[in-house]
């Protein structure tokens, strides 16, 4: 079972970055898949969420104007659509196969982790 992410880069601040999450080992029948980012000096944070089994989306709430979260199950992959970049969206993005989505507040969580991918850098210049 693996995680691959790919897409990060260097951008500028307004600009956009797509990321990739392909998924090998298991389906997105399987398991709910999520994006979450950790930035230097805190903590991991949720992004957002995607359940194909219950065709539903989750999304951090200040994220969900910029972000859009997709997938294609024939190629098993998913994607974070990222528009509008800011500095503060540095970070290591990770996607996570998870039990399923949830919402605590306004922050996407995944409950019982299966999987994460290695990461991959985003980061944001002003």
């Amino acid at each position: 079972v693996q995680l691959v992410e790919s897409g990060g880069g260097l951008v500028q601040a307004g600009g956009s970055l797509r990321l990739s999450c392909a998924a090998s080992g298991f389906t997105f029948d399987d398991y709910a898949v999520g994006w979450f980012r950790q930035a230097p000096g805190k903590e991991r944070e949720g992004v957002s969420c995607i359940d194909s089994r219950i065709s539903r989306t989750y999304y951090t709430d200040s994220l969900k104007d910029r972000f859009t979260i997709s997938s294609d199950n024939a190629k098993n992959t998913m994607y974070l659509q990222m528009n509008s970049l800011k500095p503060e969206d540095t970070a290591v993005y990770y996607c996570a196969a998870v039990g399923r989505c949830t919402m605590r507040a306004d922050w996407v969580f995944g409950e019982g982790v299966y999987r994460w991918g290695q990461g991959t850098q985003v980061t944001v210049s002003s």
